[in-house]
């Protein structure tokens, strides 16, 4: 598969884990909020599932990209993927055996959300596949979600609302605009010979 499919379908799936996500969340939160019908809530489930299937893609895809970057951070990030993916499945399958949601399942699933994203957007910036002003808006974005969930989990912060959804803006323009539109308009830089060789410097200093 080229690079330049792989661009391709990574930005499509970045589309696509975003709309299903948001569309399953909303059938799962009205269950939650009062209405027992099960079958919006079995259809947000599996919902859940496409969204984590098309998680784990984009981290295989990715991780053909990345690895010539520096093989030894590259493999965290699907590994990261698909630990999103089995733990929002779990919480899936527990909803739908014990028609309750396990407490704060979002934010778990989120957990390696934002560490993954952080991997990602270093090895973009360290590569240069993106223009750089790309990986520094999901470096930011990544950053600020990772602080968010513990915020949230302690009680200081709800990212449902006010500030919360404002610390999450950085993160969603990534996901689900700049950078999918990139891939599918442009595809990945060429990153040249130096700039391959220096990532993995910068993992070994570290």
């Amino acid at each position: 598969m080229s690079r330049r499919m792989i661009a391709t379908i990574v930005g499509i799936l970045f589309f696509a884990q975003m709309a299903t996500a948001i569309v399953g969340t909303i059938l799962i939160q009205a269950f939650v909020d009062g209405k027992p019908d099960r079958a919006p809530l079995t259809i947000g489930v599996l919902l859940m599932m496409c969204s984590g299937i098309a998680v784990v893609g984009i981290g295989l895809l990715m991780y053909k990209v990345l690895k010539p970057v520096n093989q030894r951070v590259a493999v965290w990030y699907p590994v990261l993927r698909i630990l999103e993916f089995l733990v929002s499945a779990a919480c899936g399958i527990y909803l739908l055996a014990r028609s309750q949601v396990v407490p704060n399942y979002l934010l778990w699933v989120y957990i390696p959300t934002g560490i993954g994203g952080l991997v990602l957007n270093y090895l973009l910036f360290v590569s240069r596949l993106v223009p750089r002003a790309i990986a520094v808006l999901g470096l930011v974005g990544y950053g600020l979600f990772s602080l968010a969930v513990p915020l949230d989990l302690l009680g200081v912060l709800d990212m449902n609302q006010g500030l919360g959804m404002v610390v999450l803006a950085p993160g969603f323009l990534f996901e689900f605009a700049v950078f999918p539109i990139c891939l599918i308009a442009k595809g990945f830089s060429t990153p040249s010979h130096t700039t391959v060789l220096k990532a993995p410097a910068l993992a070994a200093a570290s």
